[in-house]
């Protein structure tokens, strides 16, 4: 299926749209502010070493030093003892591994790693004989027959001469050997770039930043099906244009620097997508909707029918709608990224040829994921369980923050709730203590409570504890909150 890649960038902020069918299937999005520096290279200088906790500061140019253990180092001698490793002024590559955090400086490594889409390229490890390459599969990779196939084909594809060793990522059983090509491609040339910098580059000096989103979409996201990658910055074009044509060169000719009129992501309407996929409430077309739930330890998605009242039946009107929901269930997981365990509940189908359809529907779907996901049959319950791997955060993690009323509940208790609870603490502050009255600071609809429709409560208890109780509205409270003011 064709596609085209929009990039949107701007000086806070990247943002990436993949539009199948003229619709937006799947969004990322990048600030310029929470970009980190995990996986950047740097020539680095020992600044100070530590025997005593096997550990050494490393000065990397920032800020605050780095700081790496001894088993993050990578040795060729199992030699265990940090102080025989490394000395003070010493020069080395590391990799970040954590980014800095408070007072902590960055975790540090010298066991480097280059992602590529589909291989992982670590350059200091070596080959163990120089017959056989060295080549570990993702343990994701369970099936045997799949994992020999994999290594017998990467091997035959790596270079005779490779010193490094290739980790295969899951993505590449669906890779073909061109691709592979691609990515040994790309992995090489950075790597000599890497290699070459060290010898004309004084430490401490950045030689390898992670790639910008801009760039993953064309390591990562674009392929033989994508037929533009449009860009809206003339200048990010052109360092686009210059990363492509030395690292994937076969998308080059993609490449199209939109000035148009209109905003790019007005030409699909990619911001009211945004909004949408924000929202907990997804519209079919048919009338009936999606709802979405997303917790800390899974998503949950409840099937309606709504509206729609099928031409036949019950049993046509729930197929349909069933069928429909699979679609655009797939859609939405790409849109809002969400990922780990997701449990759909469809509208329940009496018949198995049904059930079958629609979870056909939802794999096929699927397919068009580059996130992979694992999808069961139907449980006795009628629910489908599904994961989709965790890659990154998810839209409304990127672009929301909780509730400060609710903090992520998605409720309040109610003014006539929170009137009665302030009864209660009242009663609860008068057998305790002994004061001369009581004041209750509240929110403007909860005072509004008390003086209007549990009037003749709040008098009642004045009579029962026999002391005032005095009013205050308090226009700053959220509507769950109350304080009470013994005087």
């Amino acid at each position: 299926m064709n596609e085209e890649i929009l990039i949107n960038i701007t000086p806070q902020e990247t943002r990436v749209a993949i539009i199948q069918n003229a619709a937006v299937q799947e969004l990322r999005i990048e600030r310029t502010r929470q970009r980190g520096i995990v996986g950047n290279i740097y020539l680095a200088k020992v600044a100070r070493v530590l025997p005593g906790m096997q550990s050494a500061f490393i000065d990397i140019g920032l800020e605050r030093t780095g700081f790496m253990h001894v088993a993050d180092i990578n040795q060729s001698n199992n030699q265990t003892q940090i102080e025989k490793l490394l000395f003070e002024g010493q020069t080395l590559l590391v990799q970040v591994l954590k980014d800095p955090l408070g007072t902590k400086g960055a975790r540090l490594t010298t066991q480097l790693s280059i992602a590529g889409r589909n291989l992982v390229y670590l350059p200091d490890l070596g080959r163990t004989d120089q017959t056989e390459p060295h080549i570990g599969i993702s343990q994701k990779i369970d099936q045997p027959e799949q994992r020999e196939a994999i290594k017998a084909r990467i091997s035959t594809l790596m270079p005779a001469n490779e010193k490094g060793s290739i980790i295969v990522r899951t993505s590449a059983l669906d890779a073909s050997d061109a691709e592979l090509q691609l990515d040994f491609q790309y992995l090489a040339t950075t790597w000599h770039n890497i290699h070459q910098a060290t010898s004309q580059t004084s430490a401490p000096a950045l030689l390898f930043q992670d790639l910008s989103l801009a760039e993953r979409v064309l390591r990562d996201l674009a392929g033989e099906t994508t037929t533009q990658i449009r860009v809206d910055s003339a200048e990010n074009f052109a360092k686009l244009t210059l990363f492509a044509t030395a690292y994937t060169p076969n998308l080059t000719h993609k490449l199209v620097l939109h000035r148009g009129e209109r905003a790019l992501f007005d030409l699909f309407d990619v911001d009211a997508e945004i909004n949408k996929a924000l929202g907990r409430r997804v519209d079919l077309k048919s009338g009936g909707y999606l709802m979405f739930d997303q917790t800390e330890s899974m998503t949950t998605i409840d099937v309606n029918t709504g509206s729609f009242v099928g031409a036949r039946n019950l049993d046509d009107t729930v197929y349909k709608t069933n069928l429909e929901a699979a679609q655009a269930i797939a859609r939405q997981l790409r849109l809002r990224n969400l990922g780990g365990i997701i449990i759909i509940d469809f509208i329940d189908m009496d018949s198995k040829e049904h059930q079958d359809a629609v979870l056909y529907e939802l794999k096929r779907y699927l397919e068009r994921d580059y996130t992979r996901t694992t999808v069961n049959d139907f449980s006795s319950l009628g629910l489908i369980e599904m994961t989709r791997k965790r890659t990154r955060e998810s839209l409304a993690h990127i672009m929301c923050e909780p509730c400060p009323i609710c903090t992520g509940k998605g409720e309040v208790r109610t003014p006539q709730t929170v009137c009665y609870e302030i009864l209660r603490e009242i009663i609860r502050e008068h057998r305790q203590f002994n004061p001369k009255e009581f004041r209750i600071v509240a929110a403007p609809d909860v005072i509004d409570l008390f003086l209007e429709e549990e009037n003749q409560f709040l008098a009642m208890l004045g009579d029962f504890i026999k002391k005032p109780i005095r009013l205050q509205a308090e226009g700053s409270f959220r509507q769950d909150q109350y304080d009470i003011v013994l005087n």
